[in-house]
């Protein structure tokens, strides 16, 4: 139950956007760190989350997560300005993300090899239809109210997930088994990726070389002393040698460049038929879902593939037609009719919901259930990898024009490119990797 609270929040935004943008009298390009800081704390939190399962037990950080995404969702929806907004979106992702990593945890020690395909498929069906509903839910809550609706609407979600988690999730079997804590990697792995996102903004807004190059050199410095320390800790908050594994390696390259393609889509359409097309939110939300219930339609039925014929068919093929459908927006660009713009967005869906399970499976089964939440933490962070940089360039290429029309163009062609990388890193997956216990 709480793992919809991430995508429910994510494609609820993307709908919010315009209007804050117009109730706060901020820049687009500003309210994008709505989105961009979110998936930042997401990505760096969720591999320290999962180790701090591993050691001490995972029901209560589960619980304490959702307890604390109630807080700052009610703080969200009385925000008195963006800045505070922000701070609240933050501390959203913070209690989301120890939810998320130690709940995929917690389904890979419980749930047999044989059938975790098709679980994951469950799971990822469930928030694949909680993003499905989330551009409609939004579009509606904000026609009937306002956008401060789409946070109040997180407060029965939680409750219930409380309620649920409290009677089913199973009871802690290790305390206080605390290894040294890599508090180096903890402030660098945020730092690096805030360097990163704000170096493909200022790449993609078409600055200088002396805006985006000494950023650019920031970034490199930081990230190679986030790998050096993190190869050298007994207990990194990420995880680097997994990438030597190629189970682990391939689907989160593969998912990392497919959440950009897909994230840019759900935020730069509401752009697109906003400013150019004056559709209303709840116009945008039904023209959203074509994307996202594709997904949530075909990830059983992916996890069913994964299991039956190995993690790579489905994969592969979910992610090629994908990137094949792709190409309609970035060959019509901007000019796009709404129609195939659907179809589109319903094609590339359905691709992304074929693969998504067998992704997640291929990566987690690939170490010791016994570290199963550091590497469910490890691979989101590889996955929100993707959408940061995206919402970045997508902010970039925009700018504080949310009707530039060669901006959009631009995002569908990296949106196509991406899909395609996305379908050649998993061509390296193994049918059926070796699996841990």
């Amino acid at each position: 139950m709480g793992a919809i609270l991430a995508p429910l929040n994510s494609t609820m935004i993307a709908v919010a956007l315009p209007g804050i943008v117009d109730d706060f009298g901020a820049s687009f390009a500003s309210a994008t760190w709505l989105v961009t800081a979110y998936l930042v704390v997401m990505a760096s939190v969720q591999p320290l989350a999962g180790k701090i399962g591993d050691g001490i037990g995972r029901r209560k950080l589960i619980l304490g997560g959702l307890v604390l995404f109630l807080a700052v969702s009610t703080g969200a929806a009385l925000a008195p300005s963006i800045w505070l907004l922000l701070a609240f979106r933050v501390g959203q992702a913070l209690a989301i993300s120890v939810v998320l990593s130690n709940s995929y945890a917690v389904l890979r020690q419980v749930v047999p090899a044989s059938r975790r395909g098709r679980t994951f498929g469950i799971v990822e069906a469930a928030t694949g239809l909680s993003a499905a509903t989330g551009p409609l839910v939004g579009g509606l809550l904000i026609t009937v109210a306002d956008w401060r609706a789409i946070f109040f609407v997180n407060i029965p979600v939680v409750l219930l997930a409380i309620v649920l988690g409290w009677r089913s999730l199973p009871r802690d079997s290790r305390r206080g088994e605390w290894r040294e804590f890599d508090y180096k990697g903890a402030v660098l792995l945020p730092a690096s990726l805030v360097s990163i996102a704000v170096f493909f903004l200022l790449l993609a807004r078409g600055g200088g070389p002396g805006q985006y190059v000494p950023v650019g050199i920031g970034t490199i410095a930081l990230s190679a002393l986030l790998l050096k320390l993190e190869l050298a800790h007994s207990n990194p908050v990420i995880q680097p040698r997994l990438f030597k594994i190629r189970g682990f390696a391939a689907p989160s390259l593969g998912v990392g460049t497919s959440n950009l393609a897909m994230y840019s889509l759900l935020l730069v359409i509401p752009l697109l038929l906003t400013a150019r097309r004056n559709y209303s939110p709840l116009e945008i939300g039904l023209i959203l879902t074509s994307l996202t219930v594709g997904m949530a339609l075909l990830s059983p039925i992916g996890g069913r593939m994964a299991d039956r014929f190995g993690r790579r068919k489905p994969v592969v093929i979910g992610l090629s037609i994908t990137a094949i459908a792709t190409l309609l927006p970035a060959i019509t660009g901007s000019s796009i009719g709404v129609v195939p713009l659907i179809l589109g967005l319903g094609v590339i869906g359905l691709g992304l919901g074929l693969s998504t399970a067998g992704m997640r499976t291929s990566a987690l089964e690939s170490v010791a259930s016994r570290d199963a939440g550091s590497v469910a933490g490890t691979y989101s962070t590889s996955r929100y990898f993707g959408s940061i940089v995206g919402s970045a360039m997508l902010a970039g290429l925009i700018g504080v024009n949310r009707s530039n029309t060669d901006g959009i163009d631009l995002v569908f062609i990296v949106v196509a490119a991406a899909a395609f990388t996305a379908v050649i890193a998993v061509l390296f997956m193994e049918s059926r990797p070796e699996m841990q216990d």
